[in-house]
């Protein structure tokens, strides 16, 4: 039982130390995608075309 908890216990702290690189790895990709979206949705929403067939679909 000593050895299941052991076993336990090393496999989430590897877990977490997977997580925690590669959010540590990506976090600036992340960031930089989330401005670029943001920006060409407020271009888009601040565009003037108002025919509906060009706007983007979700």
């Amino acid at each position: 039982m000593f050895w299941k908890i052991v076993g336990v216990v090393a496999l989430v702290w590897i877990a977490f130390a997977l997580i925690g690189a590669l959010v540590k790895g990506l976090f600036w990709i992340l960031a930089v995608s989330a401005v670029v979206f943001g920006l060409y949705m407020l271009f888009k929403a601040m565009s003037g075309s108002n025919s509906s067939a060009d706007r983007s679909r979700f």
